[in-house]
């Protein structure tokens, strides 16, 4: 029992923490990409309390609801925005022997279907707004969330077949490092697919406020919006795990991974939130037609085909 209760403990701990990390790594990476002066200045040295200050603004600001609203919905949203990011951290080893708060079976499918019920918080608050915007993106969001589910699914199959399980762990302690080339396609795949469905940029449409304001958020202010933000984080943070376990090993380093097995999952994560910043930064917003070419014209024949390599290989090695 007490195990149980300490593991729960740390998954909250790194469920608060981490998010808000990311948050402040991507203030800081896009003021010195992008040369943004404001994120530098609060709290003086190199603006360590521009977090700070983003959460008493929100804080402080009045929570509103339409008075068209369905405010049961409405209410509801962010939190089934966050939660399930919360749950699928449940699942996700970062280290050996036990590292797990809960070593499933079916962890990946787990893991994905929790995943996908992060995005239907963002398709309530855009019916539930009363808001022709909000509705806009809430039906964007469910285009996508249909569109790179299925890629997502696919290239996390291809890994799941070469290791032989569906649990997380297992997938990780099956892994070696000639996997790398062998399953890059489906990772590459994993990764964008879930850039998409967390729609993040460059796939942000649902959320473009050049067109739809801020699509499915339109309506929100103060603390539900800022929960609306933090689910994002949450939602970068859970996909570079998840792809970090998958497709990059997990806790196997170069050396001491019994050891060192949690440092070495942090560090690659890390390194996986810093190229999600890095192409928010980068590339411009794609158009909902080329959103929805390059799921079905691109990454889905790219994921059957990696699930048709991997499934020759199985057989031949």
């Amino acid at each position: 029992m007490l195990e149980i209760v300490v593991k729960l403990a740390l998954v909250a701990a790194a469920f608060a923490l981490l998010p808000l990390l990311v948050g402040q790594a991507e203030h800081k990476v896009m003021a010195h990409m992008q040369g943004r002066l404001g994120p530098m200045y609060a709290g003086a040295f190199h603006g360590w309390a521009q977090l700070v200050a983003d959460g008493v603004k929100f804080a402080q600001k009045e929570d509103v609801v339409p008075r068209d609203a369905d405010r049961l919905v409405f209410k509801l949203a962010p939190g089934v925005a966050l939660v399930p990011y919360l749950l699928v951290l449940l699942v996700i080893p970062v280290g050996p022997d036990g590292q797990v708060a809960l070593d499933l079976g079916p962890g990946i499918f787990f893991a994905l279907a929790v995943m996908g019920v992060g995005v239907i918080g963002a398709i309530m608050a855009g019916w539930a707004s009363a808001n022709k915007y909000s509705l806009l993106g809430g039906m964007r969001v469910a285009a996508q969330l249909m569109s790179y589910e299925l890629p997502m699914v696919f290239a996390a199959s291809s890994v799941a077949m070469a290791a032989g399980t569906l649990s997380l762990t297992g997938i990780v302690e099956e892994w070696r490092w000639w996997w790398l080339p062998w399953q890059a396609v489906g990772g590459v795949v994993f990764f964008v697919a879930g850039l998409a469905e967390l729609r993040r940029p460059p796939f942000d449409m649902p959320v473009a406020d050049s067109e739809i304001i801020f699509g499915p958020y339109t309506e929100y202010g103060g603390l539900r919006f800022a929960l609306f933000l933090l689910a994002e984080y949450a939602g970068i943070v859970v996909l570079c795990a998840l792809t970090t376990v998958l497709f990059l090993g997990g806790w196997k380093g170069p050396f001491l991974d019994t050891e060192l097995g949690w440092l070495w999952t942090l560090l690659k994560a890390g390194a996986l939130a810093f190229c999600v910043i890095w192409l928010r930064v980068s590339y411009p917003r794609m158009r909902e037609d080329q959103l929805q070419k390059l799921a079905w014209v691109w990454l889905v024949p790219l994921s059957l085909a990696q699930l048709a390599l991997t499934g020759v290989l199985s057989v031949a090695l």
